[in-house]
């Protein structure tokens, strides 16, 4: 099976660079393809006129049709479409439809799975706190057993406040900038670390079951 997976950020990409090997043996597939945020799904779900835009849910009705007129009647060549994005505040049962509905309009459609990082992708970091301890030894241990697994919480906040100096509030200080480099290295130095099947984030063992189901 080949996987494509589109994330909405290159945070995502690195840490999905890291999981995926881990959970897909050969002569299984994939390319992973970051987005430069989320955005929003078009009105009436129309073709994005600003292609380069880079932007995940603006660009997903013409990527699917893409993928579907790629991929359907393409032999013995097997292929799914992963879609990856933080559920942020969103109602998951609506967005979910929203994102089907995008789906239900390509003909033909491709096999497509979609997963949500609840409430963002740092969810699953703290899903593995061992991780966490194992790379930034002096982490805030009152401050990581005190979130609750998939909590709309601010996730990444709560994951500043345990490992970096100042926290949230000095980070968000340095503006956009460093809150993205600052999630790429947190992605860089605790995925390595994270233990695939001792996992308690809720939305990570979903992505994890997804994909096994597949391969």
């Amino acid at each position: 099976m080949h996987f494509e997976i589109l994330v909405e950020d290159q945070s995502g990409k690195t840490m999905l660079e890291i999981l995926v090997p881990k959970l897909l043996d050969k002569p299984n597939t994939y390319k992973i393809i970051s987005y430069k945020g989320i955005g929003r799904i078009p009105k009436d779900m129309r073709d994005t006129e600003n292609a380069s835009n880079r932007i995940l849910l603006e660009n997903l009705p013409k990527l699917l049709k893409g993928y579907g007129r790629t991929y359907t009647g393409a032999g013995n060549y097997q292929a799914v479409v992963f879609v990856i994005c933080d559920l942020d505040d969103k109602c998951m049962k609506a967005f979910k439809e929203e994102l089907n509905n995008i789906l239900r309009a390509c003909n033909p459609e491709p096999e497509t799975r979609f997963c949500f990082a609840v409430e963002e992708g740092e969810a699953w970091f703290l899903g593995d706190l061992n991780a966490i301890r194992a790379a930034y030894p002096k982490a805030k241990d009152t401050v990581l057993t005190s979130y609750t697994n998939d909590s709309i919480c601010g996730t990444w906040e709560k994951l500043a406040d345990a490992v970096y100096p100042g926290g949230a509030v000095k980070l968000k200080s340095e503006g956009y900038q460093a809150i993205g480099m600052k999630k790429s290295e947190w992605a860089k130095e605790i995925t390595p670390r994270m233990n695939i099947d001792h996992n308690t984030s809720p939305s990570f063992n979903y992505f994890k079951d997804k994909i096994l189901s597949c391969a």
